[in-house]
């Protein structure tokens, strides 16, 4: 790159490729790591369409001298898929299954298919691809196949090699051929062959010891003995050696019924001794967690989602299938004869079915969560993969952890325990520079502690930039020797992915968070979470990618987006990215720079990260912080004011009833509407919102002027039986539900004195500021929260409960608000006293209604609901469905955003995006749902959502429960 300049990289790529050729300082930046703790922008990031275009890529970078890196999913910890040249992101583009055999049992697959897509594709043939990494649902093959991933199932189905066939590969010499097995495979590389039979001593001795032995090249799959298998070779090289352009793979049959059985033991080590009696009873895993774990994803998820485990400080959850001709009784015979094999008496085994998954959830949620310490702190790669032959586990486990405490280092342990594989994050200390050297010290102490056990330093993740310069401590100088020599048959100029395994960077180079610049909370939130720092809170973000999966079969929402674009510009890890550059000021300089603005700009503000992504991000509140930053003391964009200030015009125009009528029948006239929607920086596209003619407040003092409140104080329906003494409720109506949409909130007040309760609607309004959050005007929101504190927080002083209408507002109070407003002791007195309408209906008295209230009957009623993003995000849905359910509805639950998102989906240029992410869930549900179907949606968004693309009207839980549907 010295005589070569970028600008002449990225002209010669764009003459030859097809496909996008990006060097933005955004693209490079959403680029410059992977899920790892390292960090090195690209010159150029090439999203090539086929085959055709990555070799000309490749052609033009081995021409130029330029470096390659290939990249799936992002997914590698190891820091394996980034690099300073030419990054070829396969998953844009190359995503195809190109063909899948029944008979034969294999599958044909593009570097960029992900490996849940080959998953679903074989399913209806009974079968699947054997190795399961949990980041399945996002991670690629052809990044699998570089790393030699795993997961718990290759104890039964063997890592990724064991399950390759052969590979359409070019090398670093631009040599294209079919890397495949038997006589003459080794011949594609000249002079392979030769080295090979040179060396079968040195490859006999110290390579393929042990299944998990991934570290450096396995080149035992060279040898006579083991087939000659260049393809098999070639998996786990981490693009070092080749470049992969297709794949062919194996497939296994999708075991039946499995029975998943849990031992309980004192602790990790004992659990692991355990081990190699239970590997003779051929099970499909057997995964290895411990208390503090389980205690993490109950702290998350809450104490359902953890179901009962056997008595121990340690667990074994080992999964058993049938074996070809066996019966469900066979299969549950068998793994109660593993279970006496287990050394313990605290055993439970459990049939298939939704306990079983239940059971291994907890690990799979576990491992969604490691990158927290039991006690919050942020959790690093770099020692998470590390493997023992499994009989000597145990004893490694009580050496790292001894070591562990010696250094004062926090992680949590758990594992593939039937291949000895264990995965921990560590707290090192690598938030400053003065931290380095510590953690390379740690890191050091255990790649010699491993080797002592005879193990390796990466058991399916590979070595990457973490764990190369460490390959001194687990092999001799000739093994490294001959991988160098192998490296140099196929990339002699070292163009692929530099730095890695051979002639490796050193493990603290290039790190990413120490160099970071605190950036402290300014006149905005207080990050108080984050130590008060903005630079930590964006530092969430580790790259796991859960924001790149599908996840609503799960019922996740995260990331809407990116679901709608499929480019990392529109995921929670790409603007986390961007966000990360800016604070450490290297690619990204300026919160109110073209990147920072290109990266947000698509952001729904839909919080779903904030719950459904295991780090905890919430880019809608970095989001928020960046507008308020860029734009303090300056002209904001128009919308900012029309929409971002909504309450104020609609408290304006409804203050006068006649006022509301006349806009609504000027703004009904589709000309007007449409000018007066470009004026304000809106989409014409968009329909204008429709003003309440009679405030819910107007409407409130009616009642209360013709006695509806004085019957509301004596027991009604739902009254506790025998007392006469009311139990009181506020019922806090918001803007939406005060100035656009007061039927919600007219329906609660029936729903709530129909459950006994005495309602109160306070005289004052009383704003969250949501609009002005949403935009970035901190200080108006703060202003109003202020003021809002000032109504509502004396009835939570006071023990009664306040219920909102709209759920993005009640979210406020309960989330927002405490940390924009940190100082202010009645913040999180409010946000503890505030509820849902569920949340209240569902509480066990005195809160509840108790057990007497019952609600009207939905039986025969079929329901599609639309839980809003921040009910989900914030509050959960779940006290909405207990209640559906206990009225005995049918109920279609939504898992994603239904795209207006509040101001998002209104918006100039944001109107495509909207109806795409729309199409995620919500506009094909309401084409499915018959007419009599009742659409359920406590979001104004949602509503008009639905409204304004399928002209389906929708109605909130209270109008639903009071038979107003």
């Amino acid at each position: 790159m010295s005589t070569v300049t970028e600008n002449d990289v990225v002209a010669a790529l764009r003459g030859v490729v097809d496909g996008e050729v990006d060097a933005s300082v955004r693209r490079r930046a959403e680029y410059a790591t992977d899920a790892s703790n390292y960090r090195v922008p690209p010159a150029v990031v090439v999203a090539p369409r086929d085959a055709d275009d990555t070799l000309a890529a490749l052609d033009v970078a081995r021409r130029l001298g330029v470096p390659v890196t290939a990249r799936g999913g992002g997914t590698s910890v190891a820091g394996n898929s980034i690099g300073p040249g030419v990054v070829l992101d396969f998953s844009r583009h190359m995503n195809e299954i190109v063909a899948l055999d029944p008979e034969a049992r294999t599958a044909v697959v593009q570097p960029g298919v992900v490996m849940s897509s080959l998953q679903a594709v074989a399913a209806p043939h009974g079968l699947r691809f054997g190795p399961d990494p949990s980041t399945q649902n996002r991670a690629t093959l052809g990044g699998m196949i570089g790393n030699n991933a795993c997961g718990p199932h290759a104890v039964a189905y063997g890592r990724t090699a064991d399950n390759v066939v052969a590979l359409d590969v070019v090398d670093g010499l631009g040599r294209r051929f079919t890397a495949g097995a038997g006589t003459g495979a080794l011949d594609a590389v000249p002079g392979l062959d030769r080295l090979v039979r040179a060396e079968m001593a040195t490859v006999r001795t110290a390579l393929g010891r042990f299944g998990r032995q991934v570290s450096g090249y396995s080149l035992e799959h060279l040898l006579p003995e083991h087939g000659q298998d260049l393809a098999k070779m070639l998996v786990g090289t981490e693009g070092t050696l080749v470049t992969i352009l297709q794949a062919t793979v194996a497939l296994v049959p999708v075991p039946t019924a499995p029975v998943v059985v849990a031992l309980g033991y004192p602790d990790m080590p004992a659990a692991a001794d355990a081990v190699p009696a239970l590997l003779a009873h051929r099970p499909l895993a057997i995964e290895g967690m411990d208390a503090h774990l389980v205690d993490v994803v109950r702290r998350h998820k809450g104490a359902g989602a953890v179901p009962e485990l056997p008595a121990g400080g340690g667990w074994l959850l080992v999964e058993v299938g049938a074996a070809p001709g066996e019966t469900d009784t066979d299969v549950l015979a068998r793994a109660r004869a593993l279970a006496a094999d287990g050394g313990t008496s605290a055993v439970r085994v459990v049939p298939a079915g939704e306990q079983a998954a239940a059971l291994w959830r907890i690990r799979a949620d576990g491992a969604g969560l490691g990158g927290r310490t039991p006690s919050g702190a942020p959790a690093w790669p770099g020692w998470e993969d590390a493997a023992v032959p499994p009989e000597r586990l145990g004893d490694y486990l009580r050496d790292f952890t001894a070591l562990m405490a010696d250094r004062g280092v926090e992680g949590l342990l758990y594992g593939h325990f039937g291949d000895g594989c264990v995965h921990v994050r560590l707290d090192l200390p690598l938030e400053t520079p003065a931290g380095i050297g510590p953690s390379r010290e740690f890191l050091e102490a255990s790649a010699d502690l491993v080797a002592a056990y005879g193990g390796s330093l990466s058991g399916e993740h590979g070595d990457g930039r973490a764990r190369s310069e460490l390959l001194t401590r687990m092999y001799t100088p000739a093994v490294l020797e001959l991988f160098g020599r192998v490296k140099a048959l196929f990339d002699p100029e070292n163009h692929l992915n530099p730095g890695v395994l051979v002639d490796p960077a050193p493990l603290d180079a290039d790190l990413r968070r120490p160099y970071a610049r605190r950036t402290p909370a300014r006149k905005g939130f207080a990050f108080a979470e984050d130590g008060g720092d903005f630079a930590t809170a964006v530092h969430r973000c580790t790259g796991v990618g859960k924001c790149r999966a599908d996840n609503s079969a799960a019922g996740g929402f995260m990331c809407p987006s990116y679901q709608a674009t499929k480019d990392e510009k529109d995921v929670t890890r790409g603007r986390a990215r961007v966000l990360q550059e800016l604070t450490n000021g290297a690619l990204v300089t300026d919160w109110g720079s073209t990147a920072v603005r290109e990266s947000l700009d698509l952001c729904l503000s839909c919080k779903a990260c904030s719950a459904d992504c295991p780090a905890g991000v919430d880019m809608a509140r970095y989001k928020s912080e960046v507008l308020h930053r860029t734009y303090a003391g300056k002209v904001r964009p128009v919308n900012h004011y029309l929409l971002g200030q909504l309450p104020r015009w609609t408290r304006l125009v409804t203050a006068v009833p006649a006022l509301a009528k006349l806009a609504n029948t000027v703004l009904g006239a589709r000309p007007l509407a449409q000018v007066v929607l470009r004026a304000g920086g809106m989409d014409p596209r968009r329909q204008m919102v429709t003003f309440a003619e009679q405030r819910f407040s107007a409407w409130w003092k009616a009642k209360e002027d013709a006695g509806g409140q004085a019957a509301a104080t004596t027991p009604g329906a739902g009254a506790e039986p025998g007392t006469e003494r009311p139990r009181f409720v506020v019922l806090w109506a918001d803007t939406f539900s005060e100035t656009l949409d007061t039927a919600g909130a007219r329906a609660a007040v029936t729903l709530l004195e129909d459950a006994g309760y005495t309602v109160i609607v306070p005289d004052e309004p009383a704003c969250c500021g949501l609009t002005w959050i949403s935009t970035g005007q901190l200080d108006g929101a703060k202003k109003r929260l202020t003021d809002l504190l000032g109504v509502l927080a004396p009835y939570a002083a006071n023990g009664i409960p306040v219920v909102g209408v709209e759920p993005s507002c009640t979210a406020v109070l309960r989330s927002d608000m405490v940390d924009l407003l940190p100082d202010d002791p009645r913040a999180p007195m409010l946000a503890a006293g505030t509820y849902t309408l569920a949340e209240l209906l569902t509480a066990p008295a005195p809160l509840g209604p108790g057990e007497h209230w019952q609600p009207a009957s939905l039986e025969g009623v079929e329901v599609v609901a639309q839980p809003h993003c921040h009910h989900h995000s914030v509050m959960g849905w779940d006290a909405d469905a207990a209640l559906l359910t206990k009225a005995g509805a049918g109920i279609t639950r939504l898992a994603g955003c239904c795209g207006l998102a509040g101001n998002f989906g209104m918006e100039k240029g944001h109107y495509d995006t909207s109806v795409a992410v729309a199409e995620n869930a919500l506009l094909p549900a309401l084409r499915e749902a018959g007419p009599q179907t009742v659409y359920l949606a406590d979001g104004f968004s949602c509503r008009t959502q639905a409204e304004q693309l399928a002209g389906r009207h929708g109605v909130h839980l209270a109008q639903l429960l009071t038979g107003d549907r």
